[in-house]
């Protein structure tokens, strides 16, 4: 499987990166980037093929992942209108739809959409996808192999739901950081010195999250076991309560769901 990136941004660096620790070929692989420096870099750390535009090289592949960013995908994809042949097309483009990508590409509909998250620099993501009804089982195994050299998969049977998982686990990390970022200022405020409350802080917040992924019992359930009545734990919460938190963080991924949509509306209208 030869793959091609149009892009050689973060993400692109590290699905080459979990691609590359997989064992895969470097001669398989190779990325279509304008900057010199990006280029210089992605040869240096993985030994891919690197171009400053779209030839009949960067075209011979089976598959053709989208990395650049949203706003530009329009005039990215146009010398490639119809160019594809049976390439898979995988983008991981936020917010823009299967059906504007399809219209950019006179029609093409070989595509699946993809969700990664940040964690995904570090081989800890999780990807939401979602394929395009054309595309065959054989397809969806390519794209989920690729996905899955940074972290997990979750398929979706409904592309609206892409802004979901946009609002969950897309611009989750920023949520989680937020929330260190508090407990590590409360930590100081209570006397300790900064790196001793930032390493409270992501220790427990990892060592919490791994319980969870590995626990048979639901979250609530063990939120529950470590909530003794009348203690130091039930104050807390019962203050979380009373400042409406959940409510909160429920409004908030509302807000990012309806502004994924409306990213998507916008940017498709070209």
């Amino acid at each position: 499987m030869k793959i091609t990136f149009l892009g050689g941004g973060n993400m692109a660096n590290a699905l080459i990166g979990g691609l590359r620790k997989q064992g895969y070929s470097a001669a398989g692989i190779q990325v279509v980037e304008p900057l010199a420096d990006n280029r210089e870099k992605l040869t240096t750390a993985f030994g891919v093929r690197c171009c400053p535009a779209l030839d009949a090289a960067a075209l011979h592949c089976e598959v053709l992942v989208l990395a650049v960013k949203p706003q530009q995908m329009h005039a990215a994809l146009a010398p490639l209108a119809g160019q594809l042949q049976n390439q898979l097309v995988i983008s991981i483009a936020a917010g823009l739809n299967l059906a504007d990508i399809s219209r950019w590409l006179g029609g093409y509909r070989q595509l699946v959409r993809c969700m990664p998250n940040t964690p995904a620099l570090i081989g800890a993501g999780i990807t939401g996808l979602y394929a395009d009804p054309a595309v065959n089982r054989e397809g969806r195994e390519m794209a989920d192999r690729i996905l899955r050299a940074v972290g997990s998969t979750l398929w979706l049977t409904d592309e609206a739901q892409m802004d979901a998982v946009t609002a969950i686990s897309g611009s989750g990390p920023a949520y989680v950081f937020y929330f260190i970022e508090a407990l590590q200022q409360s930590g100081a405020a209570l006397g300790l010195d900064a790196a001793a409350a930032r390493r409270l802080a992501v220790e427990t917040f990892v060592g919490a999250a791994r319980l969870a992924g590995q626990s048979e019992e639901s979250v609530a359930e063990l939120r529950q076991r470590v909530t003794s009545k009348g203690g130091t734990t039930e104050a807390a919460l019962n203050s979380f309560e009373a400042d409406g938190i959940a409510a909160a963080i429920a409004r908030g991924a509302r807000a990012a769901a309806a502004r994924g949509r409306a990213l998507g509306e916008e940017m498709g209208r070209d």
